[in-house]
């Protein structure tokens, strides 16, 4: 399993996700999306896994800011460029990802 946690350090769920991981021993790698954000690859997987809305952070006070983007395109080049607007914390496994705290699927990986 490689697991890996991109989040925010005041962000509780991702707080959450990280002693989820600790607690069942579980090695994960914790990448802090506002300092470093997601590469293009990695924003494309985990949309695939997820699905576009599912990663926007709906309460952010930018949001309004990209529902009004024409095209999903347009939608993913805002997130890539201001990765504030992801939704986290954004847990990956291989091509498997989760949006949000979802110990339900979480255990289901290892």
């Amino acid at each position: 399993m490689n697991i890996q946690i991109f989040g925010r350090k005041k962000c509780f769920d991702t707080q959450k996700a990280q002693r989820y991981f600790k607690e069942r021993r579980i090695k994960f790698q914790y990448i802090d999306v506002d300092r470093y954000g997601m590469s293009r690859g990695e924003l494309q997987s985990v949309k695939n896994a997820v699905g576009l809305d599912n990663l926007i952070n709906t309460k952010d006070e930018d949001y309004p800011l990209i529902q009004y983007l024409a095209s999903n395109e347009a939608k993913m080049d805002k997130l890539y460029e201001d990765p504030y607007l992801i939704k986290t914390p954004v847990v990956r496994n291989g091509k498997q990802a989760t949006v949000g705290y979802c110990p339900e699927v979480w255990k289901n990986w290892e």
